[in-house]
């Protein structure tokens, strides 16, 4: 499904869901974290890239005071009245859109004169891959009602407002990394973004000029981070700080990791160290873009992959199988993408083995008596905007 065929499924959606034509359709997009993971909440650097795959929201006006949210993916529309909105009454997947109109208000929106809206939501983001189908979500439901309503925010503001809704009402303890590759990104470029200042620099990728493609590996092992253990492992961080008397791991040197080892217990110390050399090697994914170019970076992301699996702990047989199959199969560097405990791999794979690595990689699923994968390539794309 293409990024216009969601649009007018959102609009189409809308009409038939309340009768009401569209005052306008919004996307944002999934993305792809080319590399920066868990960095994000240690204040750290991450650089993701939104891809061309997008959730619309269409956008009605009521006749009354209340927001209504209905999608094809959800059996019934949930409808809440502005002033009765809070982050403790809003439960399932409209706790996303929902949360979002809670946490305009809390970044200062003056709601008191705002008409009720209708909307209606289409995604071809997949839910559970690591593409952070729910940032794209939030995000196209916070562009629509900024415009809409005439709120004036700008748009890394509206990426803080992602944030609350996700860490407050949907209950994930994530950072700000997705909701910011949603809203600031360009077509073929990634976005580096310093999570600590919130300073972003749009960065070119060209992988398509220097003859590479970026192939996703759904391994359709779903995660969730309002579960499990993208919590922990944010605790352990926050602690390892703490033992170490710094504000966050963004502020600990590499060479303070000899200190590290002496004083932490040994699962902390690997935490650590994931945070601290996976913040240098965004640093030196930036350069080496820069320098020579996507096909100098495969080392880095395969480096990237290896921490996470070991250190850090968040990778699966499945991502591992993906990962060491592409790379047999040609790629220049892959590693798994997103929060992990499932999801997706990326592989950097030159164009003329694309189709041979996502069989090679289906091959070995059926192999090894795993779930048949969703393999696709995605573009550096644009990011959230008005599509009418």
């Amino acid at each position: 499904m293409t990024g216009n065929r969601v649009v007018e499924r959102a609009a189409a959606g809308l009409k038939d869901r309340s009768g009401r034509s569209p005052a306008g359709v919004w996307s944002a997009p999934g993305r792809v974290n080319l590399i920066g993971e868990h960095t994000d909440y240690n204040d750290g650097f991450v650089f993701p890239f939104a891809i061309d795959r997008r959730t619309a929201v269409a956008l009605g006006d009521r006749d009354d005071l209340a927001v209504r949210v209905s999608s094809s993916f959800a059996p019934d529309p949930v409808v809440v009245h502005l002033d009765e909105l809070g982050p403790d009454a809003l439960r399932g997947w409209s706790a996303y859109p929902l949360g979002v109109v809670w946490a305009l208000r809390e970044f200062g929106a003056d709601l008191a004169h705002a008409r009720g809206v209708d909307l209606h939501l289409e995604s071809d983001v997949p839910v559970g891959a690591g593409l952070s189908s729910s940032a794209a979500l939030e995000s196209a439901v916070a562009l629509a009602l900024n415009e809409h309503w005439g709120l004036g925010l700008d748009r890394p503001t509206l990426a803080k407002v992602g944030r609350l809704a996700e860490n407050r009402v949907v209950g994930a303890p994530t950072g700000i990394l997705d909701q910011s590759a949603a809203l600031l990104a360009a077509a073929d470029a990634g976005v580096f973004l310093d999570c600590r200042s919130l300073d972003a620099e749009i960065v070119p990728l060209h992988f398509a000029e220097a003859g590479l493609a970026v192939l996703v590996v759904d391994t359709r092992v779903e995660h969730a981070h309002a579960t499990g253990g993208y919590a922990a492992r944010r605790s352990s961080c926050e602690a390892g700080a703490r033992a170490l008397g710094v504000p966050s791991l963004r502020e600990l040197p590499a060479r303070e990791l000899v200190r590290a080892r002496e004083l932490l217990d040994d699962e902390t110390f690997r935490r650590v160290r994931h945070v601290v050399t996976e913040n240098q090697r965004v640093l030196d994914t930036v350069r080496a873009l820069h320098e020579g170019g996507p096909a100098t970076i495969g080392g880095l992301l395969d480096a990237s992959h290896a921490s996470m699996r070991d250190d850090f702990e968040i990778s699966t047989p499945e991502l591992d199988l993906a990962v060491t199959t592409a790379r047999a199969a040609g790629a220049i560097g892959a590693r798994m993408t997103g929060g992990g405990f499932g999801g997706s791999a990326i592989a950097l794979v030159p164009l003329a083995r694309v189709d041979a690595a996502a069989e090679a990689v289906r091959a070995a699923f059926a192999a090894a008596g795993r779930r048949e994968p969703g393999t696709f390539t995605v573009v550096p794309s644009p990011g959230a905007r008005r599509d009418r």
